[in-house]
């Protein structure tokens, strides 16, 4: 069976980054009728955050990106990770080291004067003697000294490292008795039957010390996937102005959960000219032995792009209950899904959407006043006032058709281009001149308000001239 996990630290929010590891993680086990599995590195006591934890929590929920078994938190498990550190301790595969930290940072000077890596020497490896008094050892564990630590990345392909070159005995247990990163994270991936571990390739270097641990303790090695990171267009870190937010600054932007986990899937990897993933189909396509090897350029453009074309393939009804979250509630308009669909194809994003939707079925206050001075002159406001007329003389008007023929109808009596009124009628009902279809508008809005809108127009432009 395929296991993953997604191990985020709480010492900040969850951002577009760790949502595409996250995902990624998520669409190899679900391939596999495997399990995904969360668990929070919190054993940084110092910097853990409560609410980054719920914040993290909360991104999953909103995302869809559902994980199997109960949240492990790895501040529960010190205990557990003690008895590894002393089962390494037991078996002489791990030593005590007295070593004071200014005698380290005496010694790696020295090291890097003579131009050396700097590096811990084993001084205390085998240390029969008697301990100095004083000092609280940190536990070393012994790690080869020669030869090379290789395996084969499911991104990156052969890795190899010279264990000269970069490995030392490192520390496994601090001087206070907690546990590392390196050793926590072998320990839980190991006994939660991790098969398959997908993480950025920040952590490639991780790696070597933590195959050290997985063969000190016995325990089988899992596939590693080292994804390449997120970059701006010059090639940079992401930074909050290139998109690296908190994932629910997503949701607040007005961002689908779909949309968004489809802009990250395409972020490295690719199906063919496939641009729209629907989860099930990132779930039948996705192989992490197809993810890009370079990293890959953040692109705002794109993701409004893709956003776009869920809002106009989305259900209404799941549209009408998106846009509660930016409180507009549209259960109850009688004409719900017809100004859905009236704007769909002109919005961007749910913001978008709701502000179009709030300056057709809330009447305006107030009007553009660059529109009014193009349109609102001549014999504007006397047409406005001849349909009114013909608007209250007519049976109510209860579809775009129906006003659409008696709009015609209208003109052609008068001599009138559409021109000659659409425009007037546009500001007349939403504030400004642009809108949709405006007798899809009219729709919207009801006969009689229809009316009511004209009426405060001219009553505007009498207030005017007072």
């Amino acid at each position: 069976m395929t296991i993953t996990r997604f191990a985020p630290s709480p010492t900040g929010y969850l951002h577009i980054g760790g949502l595409r590891t996250a995902l990624y993680c998520y669409l190899v086990s679900k391939n596999k009728n495997g399990k995904f599995l969360l668990r929070i590195e919190d054993t940084d006591l110092a910097r853990n955050s409560k609410e980054a934890a719920a914040a993290i929590e909360e991104a999953f929920e909103w995302t869809g990106l559902s994980y199997d078994g109960e949240v492990v938190y790895q501040s529960n498990r010190f205990d557990l990770y003690k008895s590894y550190v002393q089962k390494l301790l037991d078996e002489g595969k791990a030593y005590r080291c007295y070593m004071s930290k200014e005698e380290l940072d005496a010694m790696r000077a020295e090291q890097t004067a003579a131009k050396q890596r700097p590096h811990y020497d084993g001084r205390y490896r085998d240390f029969t003697g008697e301990p100095p008094a004083g000092v609280e050892p940190v536990i070393r564990i012994k790690a080869p000294r020669e030869g090379e630590i290789s395996f084969v990345d499911g991104v990156k392909g052969e890795v190899h490292f010279n264990v000269s070159d970069m490995l030392d005995d490192f520390i496994i247990a601090r001087s206070d008795g907690t546990p590392t990163y390196n050793f926590v994270v072998t320990i839980d991936d190991a006994l939660m039957e991790i098969t398959d571990v997908i993480r950025g390739d920040d952590h490639l270097s991780n790696t070597p010390k933590q195959i050290v641990i997985y063969n000190a303790l016995g325990f089988k090695i899992p596939k590693f996937y080292h994804v390449p990171m997120i970059l701006n267009h010059q090639g940079k870190k992401l930074s909050k102005r290139d998109g690296a937010l908190d994932v629910m600054e997503y949701k607040r932007a007005g961002y689908l959960p779909e949309a968004l986990l489809n802009f990250l899937v395409r972020l490295g990897w690719s199906h063919g000219d496939q641009e729209i993933f629907s989860l099930e189909e990132m779930i039948q396509f996705f192989d992490p032995n197809h993810i890009n090897k370079s990293a890959s350029a953040f692109n705002e453009e794109k993701l409004v792009w893709i956003n776009a074309q869920y809002i106009k393939q989305l259900d209404a009804d799941r549209l009408i209950k998106e846009l509660e979250y930016f409180n507009l509630s549209l259960a109850d308009h009688p004409k719900a899904h017809e100004l859905i669909d009236l704007l769909r194809d002109r919005a961007k994003t749910l913001v978008e959407l709701a502000d179009m939707a709030r300056a057709i079925i809330n009447a305006p206050t107030d009007y553009d006043a660059k529109a009014y001075k193009k349109f609102i002159k001549g014999d504007a406001l006397e047409n406005l006032k001849a349909f009114k007329q013909t608007l209250e003389a007519h049976e109510s008007c209860s579809s775009a058709e129906a006003f659409e023929v008696l709009a015609k109808q209208f003109l052609e009596e008068k001599g009138l281009k559409l021109k000659d009124l659409a425009q007037p009628l546009r500001i007349a009902m939403v504030g400004g001149a642009v809108s949709p279809s405006v007798f899809g508008v009219l729709s919207i809005i009801g006969h009689q308000n229809v009316i009511a809108r004209i009426e405060r127009l001219l009553n505007h432009k009498g207030k005017n001239d007072e």
